[in-house]
């Protein structure tokens, strides 16, 4: 197993923390990893994105341009990024913001209503988690405990507090992502 993602969208989106969660996790299950964030010099609203790549065998190089899946949280990535993805790959983007969903036909593409969802949830900053668990469920390259292991690792202790309602989200993804692919 061998899987290039990018991860992209808004500062402040947590673009870089679910990279983060993902490495983390793969590091508890032993797997190879590499995160190479990339942000403008805006705190929050810039553009941001991280390459992150997880495998059982070594990573020759972080420095990749063609993806296995990219995850969009906004317009301007799904723009930049909708070209990057491999042949059979997949796309998947938080719906609530996009005007022009990706329209490639030789990949997989997933809308998930996220950003809604989160606010459903009473915490906007879950949408990561959602996206996350949508990911995870289409690809499981990583188990869900470890995801929820590498979260522990990335945020910040004095949040551990919202650690059951961050696998309530994860796990609410992976159902919406199911009740999608139910319904194709």
């Amino acid at each position: 197993m061998n899987e290039e993602i990018i991860i992209a969208g808004f500062g402040g989106q947590g673009v870089l923390s679910m990279g983060m969660i993902l490495c983390y996790a793969g590091m508890i299950e032993n797997k190879e990893v590499s995160w190479m964030p990339s942000y403008g010099p805006e705190m929050r609203g810039g553009t941001a994105n991280c390459i992150t790549i997880v495998s059982d065998s070594k990573i020759s190089s972080p420095i990749i341009s063609k993806f296995d899946t990219v995850i969009a949280l906004n317009q301007p990535s799904v723009d930049k990024f909708e070209k990057a993805v491999n042949p059979g790959g997949l796309f998947i983007y938080d719906s609530t913001n996009i005007i022009n969903p990706p329209t490639r036909e030789d990949i997989e593409i997933f809308g998930i209503d996220a950003s809604n969802e989160a606010a459903r949830m009473d915490n906007t900053k879950v949408m990561n988690m959602i996206m996350l668990g949508a990911f995870l469920k289409k690809k499981p390259i990583i188990e869900t405990h470890n995801i929820i292991e590498g979260l522990k690792k990335v945020l910040p202790e004095r949040y551990h507090h919202l650690l059951p309602l961050n696998e309530k989200a994860l796990n609410r993804g992976m159902e919406m992502i199911e009740e999608i692919t139910a319904t194709v």
